[in-house]
């Protein structure tokens, strides 16, 4: 059998110290979003006013007053 000859190197493992191998710098973080402002304006009501048909409240009148119901 042939013999087998082991070469030892001097130089231990060591990392990589070039830039390409680097992490890069911890960038700053971007700002917040900006909140919605609050815009509470109230409207004017239509001018034409609102839709009232007549039968809306013969509707409402027809519902099941139920006992236990919710008021």
């Amino acid at each position: 059998m042939g013999r087998v000859e082991v070469i030892e190197d001097e130089e231990d493992c060591t990392t990589p110290r070039h830039q390409g191998c680097r992490i890069p710098a911890v960038a700053e973080c971007p700002q917040p979003p900006r909140k919605k402002s609050e815009r509470r304006s109230e409207r004017d009501p239509p001018k034409s006013g609102y839709f009232c048909p007549p039968d809306l409240d013969a509707l409402f009148s027809s519902l099941d007053r139920r006992p236990g119901a919710c008021p």
